[in-house]
């Protein structure tokens, strides 16, 4: 999901669709379909999209609209799958995640019982080739490029934490946790117009999973195909925090009262909150305290 400067709001369906939404009007159109499932997307200069399409790929879509094309759908020979989100640099490099090599999305909940760790972080560079810049990532998920593209930052829901990976300077090539020990399971990210790192919280986390998480790989498992309805559940909540580059939180926004759950991304605009969710078929719009 993205928030416009002319207000609209770009959002990727589970069938493909690529919409633009008019908050104030409530107008939708179609911009595009890829036939497959999208998440994440960005905008980039001169208006095309890069989209991350779960079934397809990473994709590109000239002008912002009509038929996309296909810009990495295999990395070392294997099938991508399960591309998350995507950020672009000003040379048209793209930094992407894959948030499993072993599940598909109806199956996200196996993989982080499983915990197994397979999520990537990759590079795209301009002239085609593709790089895995870090591998074994739990669930990589959210993504942002610091405005001066001295570095990304990932989010990995299944270990409540933001890794930085750094492009540039004396250090590239490393990374380390910038905010570890998060008090719940981070998804999607995004800049606001605050120059804040916006994230979605999907839930608060959950301490059957979290001693799960410290079972033996063979129980974990056999855990993961346990009927979700029996499983461990996420709790009903719409929550998004802010922080800076330096890892300092700024906002802690959580709404009660709210028929809305299970935010998966967030963008600001000018003070104003756009949430997404994957368990419904609207976008939540919620208006920040100034005084905050």
């Amino acid at each position: 999901m993205v928030s416009l400067p002319d207000g609209r709001v770009l959002a990727g369906l589970d069938d493909g669709r690529l919409i633009s939404v008019t908050p104030d009007s409530g107008e939708v159109e179609v911009l595009a379909d890829t036939a497959g499932h999208l998440l994440g997307l960005e905008v980039l200069d001169d208006g095309s999209i890069v989209l991350c399409d779960h079934d397809r790929g990473l994709l590109r879509l000239d002008g912002g609209r009509g038929r996309p094309t296909v810009l990495v759908d295999e990395i070392d020979g294997r099938p991508l799958h399960f591309a998350s989100n995507a950020v672009a640099a000003k040379d048209g490099t793209i930094y992407f995640t894959a948030s499993s090599q072993r599940h598909r999305i109806d199956a996200w909940r196996s993989d982080i019982i499983e915990h197994q760790g397979t999520g990537r972080l990759i590079r795209r560079s301009p002239d085609g080739a593709v790089d895995v810049l870090l591998d074994d990532l739990q669930f990589a998920n959210g993504l942002v490029l610091a405005p001066d593209e001295s570095e990304v930052l990932v989010a990995e829901t299944g270990a409540s934490r933001i890794t930085r990976y750094r492009l540039t300077g004396p250090r590239a090539g490393e990374s380390e946790v910038l905010l570890d020990d998060l008090p719940g399971y981070p998804d999607n990210m995004s800049i606001g117009s605050d120059g804040l790192i916006w994230c979605a919280l999907a839930s608060p986390r959950n301490p059957v999973l979290e001693g799960i998480f410290k079972l033996p790989l063979r129980a974990r498992k056999i855990l993961s195909r346990v009927p979700e309805r029996l499983g461990p559940s996420p709790d009903d909540v719409v929550w998004a925090i802010a922080f800076d580059f330096d890892g300092k939180l700024v906002h802690d926004v959580r709404p009660a009262g709210v028929d809305y759950t299970f935010v998966t991304s967030v963008a600001e605009r000018d003070g104003v909150l756009y949430f997404g969710t994957i368990v419904d078929d609207a976008l939540g719009v919620y208006q920040l305290d100034p005084s905050a």
